[in-house]
């Protein structure tokens, strides 16, 4: 059986989680339960890291012991991952005697390879994030660039790790392997660094107490990032070589935020060399969310409000929006609106409704699961649909790209919504035609199956809910066309996402004795001839390629093909659209507009879109031959 280890960083408690930590588990749980899916036994891992300054900072001005205060916040990182459906295999915290002595052992290991020595540290600190500056990376105000707080002056004698011995190597396996640190961008920034040259770094305190004393000097404790990355290998049982240690190490992922990237692709790399021991197979740093534009951040109070979202649309569409809403590599601003919009678009209209429609009409034109019996037109394009979309999943997920996993799954549920449409099901329910109705809900409801299994990562509760629904009595974990069985008795239980409506909470309910408004007639916009009307060209285009125009939140570049010609747009949709999704859309192409220079761009024409808490993009039902008019 193949293996998979997966790991988040090992979290400070010195406050309770927020949403940056929960979105860096959330991927990483993913990861996992897809591998599961696939057939690896997969190790999870992720923890607390409570040997820090800033822990013991907290717990002071609790006045609390250091361990009492991790005692108390540790438990609140498990309830969340309970709460948001993590299923780690193993939570992980830095005062436990496994770790302790293993941190020890891969020390002892690191100086007795003669790459620890002594000597005197002088330089800034960010107390918050336990980091050195070197000059280099000094601004003139001398502020740390994630926390935007004052760097300290430290002075005393530590012990080192010769981290510069180990700049070449460094530099040729990345060289070598393209895919250990995602995405690109923090791979070029780790090679610029790498060829500004490495300096060789401090891994002691002896100014603390709280921590794990040297095991050759127990004046000194190891300095945290030493000992938090060492985690990865202590929590397998590094210390005795266990059976987990040797099935599961090297890990096949890191997942942590961009601003700790470098810890893990540089020094814990380096210290990997040193103590002989495989590397891991792939860093990944992602972007970090923003509130406004800003980072998350404990310290400097911006936080996202998970609760209120999660009480109010459930952990599922939480999940799904974190995932679905950005790319994974970059930053990505959280708003509650697009969440809002993503519920009712995606998971209520797309996914819920499906399922309702097809459950509705299998209760009621037969006593259960139909025999797939009569095919007929677009079956075999749902089949072979079926498998295309595992296959591009695969390949997604491989590449971290959880946004585009999810839009694939996603043109599956929205093609099985065409084709009960196209094949006009419910007028099929006649003696002489009611066996290729069967056959339409046979493989609706198999496509339904097959979707829960490829959501079943993103977000579980929902595929549970679903295969429930449609008569399966335990969860079928194999996405293999024409598993369902028949003569299934299914459940037309409550809406899956039920609507919500968020002006309509806001609203004060209206008092007992208060007097009914008027209703007022709508607004109507001045009317247009029809001959006004026909002078617009509307076309059929394809977005051939997409990029942010710079400077302008709201606006992309992009180059569509009309067929008979390619043509330059620009659109005010990149709030609602990434490039990314964009690349290979149809799309509904004002033509014969005349063309305007936006921030200096030109535009040759308009992509039609309809507005309100989100923007939609105007879309055929199924692809037409570019350049088709639109009447």
């Amino acid at each position: 059986m193949s293996t998979f280890y997966v790991t988040t960083p090992i979290y400070y408690p010195n406050s309770e989680p927020h949403a940056g930590n929960a979105y860096t588990t959330i991927a990483a749980d993913v990861l996992a339960r897809y591998h599961r899916l696939k057939g690896s036994e997969v190790c999870f891992l992720t923890g607390v890291d409570e040997h820090a300054a800033n822990v013991y900072n907290a717990a002071e001005a609790e006045g609390l012991s250091p361990q009492a205060y991790c005692d108390k916040i540790a438990p609140t990182f498990v309830k969340l991952w309970e709460r948001l459906n993590i299923s780690h295999d193993i939570f992980f915290r830095t005062t436990s005697d496994l770790h302790k002595r293993g941190a020890q052992k891969f020390l002892n290991v690191l100086y007795d390879n003669g790459d620890v020595y002594k000597g005197k540290y002088e330089g800034y600190y960010c107390l918050s994030c336990e980091e050195f500056f070197s000059e280099k990376e000094l601004t003139d105000e001398k502020i740390c660039p994630t926390h935007k707080l004052p760097l300290q002056w430290l002075e005393e004698e530590n012990y080192f790790f010769r981290l510069s011995k180990y700049q070449d190597r460094l530099l040729a396996h990345i060289d070598e392997n393209p895919d250990f640190v995602y995405p690109a961008a923090r791979r070029n920034e780790l090679l610029n660094f790498l060829k500004s040259g490495l300096q060789d770094v401090s891994i002691s305190r002896a100014s603390l107490s709280w921590g794990i004393p040297f095991p050759f000097d127990p004046e000194h404790i190891i300095y945290i990032w030493i000992e938090a990355l060492s985690n990865y290998i202590t929590a397998l049982g590094y210390e005795t070589e266990s059976e987990q240690y040797q099935t599961f190490w090297p890990a096949d992922v890191h997942i942590m935020g961009k601003d700790i990237t470098r810890f893990h692709a540089l020094l814990w790399p380096a210290m990997l060399m040193a103590a002989n021991l495989p590397l891991p197979k792939h860093i990944v740093g992602h972007g970090w969310l923003t509130k406004d534009g800003e980072a998350l951040s404990k310290t400097r109070g911006i936080f996202i409000d998970m609760d209120g979202d999660i009480a109010t649309y459930g952990v599922d569409a939480f999940r799904y929006y974190l995932l679905r809403e950005f790319s994974f590599g970059n930053d990505g601003d959280y708003r509650p609106a697009r969440l809002h919009a993503r519920y009712n678009a995606d998971l209520a209209n797309d996914l819920g409704n499906l399922l309702n429609r097809v459950l509705g009409l299998v209760n009621k034109n037969f006593d259960g699961t139909p025999e797939p019996t009569t095919p007929g037109e677009f079956d075999n394009e749902i089949k072979q649909m079926a498998q295309a979309t595992v296959d591009k999943l695969d390949e997604h997920i491989k590449a971290f790209a959880f946004d585009t996993a999810l839009e694939t799954i996603w043109e599956f549920v929205r093609r099985i919504n065409r084709y009960i449409q196209q094949t006009e099901v419910w007028t099929l329910a006649k003696p002489e035609t009611k066996s290729r109705m069967g056959t339409i809900l046979y493989n609706s409801l198999e496509a339904l199956r097959f979707i829960s299994v490829l959501i079943s990562p993103f977000i579980p509760e929902t595929a549970e809910k679903i295969q429930k629904q449609i008569g399966l009595s335990e969860f079928d974990t194999v996405a293999e066309w024409g598993r369902l069985p028949v003569g299934l008795t299914v459940s037309r239980g409550e809406p899956i996402f039920p609507r919500v409506d968020t002006k309509k909470q806001k609203q004060p309910q209206p008092k007992a004795t208060a007097k009914p408004k008027q209703k007022q007639e709508p607004k109507t916009t001045e009317l247009v001839s029809f001959a006004d009307f026909q002078k617009l060209d509307l076309r059929v285009a394809r977005v051939l390629a997409a990029e942010p125009v710079e400077d302008a939140d709201r606006l992309l570049k992009l180059q569509v093909d009309l067929g008979t010609e390619k043509r330059q747009v620009v659109a005010g949709i990149a709030e609602h659209y990434t490039p990314e999704v964009l690349i290979g859309k149809q799309v509904i192409v004002v033509a014969n507009l005349e063309p305007a220079t936006i921030r200096g761009i030109e535009s040759q024409g308009m992509i039609l879109a309809g507005s309100g808490d989100s923007v939609v993009l105007a879309s055929l039902e199924e692809d037409m031959p570019l350049g088709t008019q639109v009447r």
